[in-house]
């Protein structure tokens, strides 16, 4: 159901969940302020209540609003990427709803790049919490139409036209102390970050040392860290080099299977339904998940996808892929 910009503001103001566009992907938006709205999102999504929501704000003047503190290093990526791709994960002030934190003692901060997201904070003087407007690990949309195809056409959408980035947030935990870990990888890169900070991010420490370590080194919980996550309904295959995606896709057809097959880059094609992306990673996130909405659409019995390189610039990518196709990876 396609609303206008008026009509999303009144219905967050009244409690409801409104599906809004943001340049990443599109989001189940709720007042973050409001728990009875909040928990409409973990329902509507079958979201588990423990998993954090990112809070989208309308300006980095808004930090002080929800942080505890803003640490330097914080305050240096803000001010390099917001508006922009990158959630801030700082410790958070004791009124924050601790359903918004899924129980953590730090909230997870953004400042969208999107003209009709960020004029809807501005129309509603509303902070909103927006997790991707899909169901808990399946494919999030990037069109108004995948909101619709995903959670019905009685959800009530903003539409905004096809995201720009395609797939979500870098998440960047900065400690009290200044150290900085990635927590989810995006299109803004680890490289760019470190750039930003001056100093690389913190080693990850194991589960023993965690155990043992002050509450200020522990790496707080994450959106989008699910095992099984970003994926379609169709039972999805991963492969490391075409060679052994056509193999497959040949043993299927021949076994009287239907499948459909994502390509990264120009060669040899399988005998089935394709769709083939580029090999520039930036032009990949932007299409990818509106290419596996289509491929899902055709309800074969396999979908076959080629993975990309396993480099720096290709991380985001590799990263929403490996969790579609959790253990299933040839």
């Amino acid at each position: 159901m396609r609303i206008s910009l008026q009509e999303a503001a009144a219905r967050l103001q009244n409690g409801e969940v409104v599906a809004i566009p943001t340049e990443t992907v599109y989001g189940l938006a709720a007042d973050a302020t409001n728990d009875i709205a909040l928990q409409k999102i973990f329902t509507t999504k079958q979201r588990p209540a423990d998993h954090p929501l990112i809070v989208h704000i309308a300006d980095i003047s808004q930090v002080n609003e929800w942080a505890a503190e803003f640490p330097e290093v914080a305050v240096k990526l803000a001010r390099a990427f917001w508006p922009g791709a990158l959630t801030l994960i700082l410790p958070a002030k004791n009124h924050v709803s601790r359903v918004v934190r899924g129980g953590e003692p730090t909230i997870a901060l953004r400042v969208p790049n999107h003209p009709v997201a960020l004029e809807l904070l501005r129309l509603s003087k509303l902070s909103v919490a927006a997790p991707s407007a899909n169901l808990f690990t399946q494919l999030s949309p990037t069109t108004a139409a995948h909101v619709e195809a995903g959670l019905g056409a009685s959800i009530p959408v903003l539409d905004g036209g096809a995201c720009q980035v395609g797939i979500e947030s870098t998440i960047v935990s900065v400690a009290t102390d200044g150290e900085w870990q990635l927590l989810r990888p995006g299109m803004i890169s680890e490289a760019d970050i470190a750039k930003v900070v001056g100093k690389p991010q913190r080693k990850t420490v194991s589960e023993y040392a965690m155990n043992k370590a002050n509450a200020k080194t522990l790496t707080p919980k994450a959106p989008g860290q699910h095992a099984l996550h970003y994926s379609p309904r169709t039972p999805l295959l991963l492969f490391k080099d075409r060679a052994a995606l056509l193999e497959t896709s040949e043993q299927l057809i021949n076994t009287g299977k239907t499948c459909a097959a994502l390509l990264m880059g120009d060669g040899n094609k399988p005998r089935c339904h394709t769709a083939q992306l580029s090999n520039q990673p930036a032009e990949v996130a932007e299409k990818l998940y509106g290419a596996l909405h289509q491929l899902d659409a055709l309800k074969v019995d396999r979908l076959l996808v080629e993975l990309p390189p396993d480099s720096p610039s290709w991380a985001a990518v590799l990263d929403r892929l490996s969790r579609a196709g959790f253990n299933k990876e040839i």
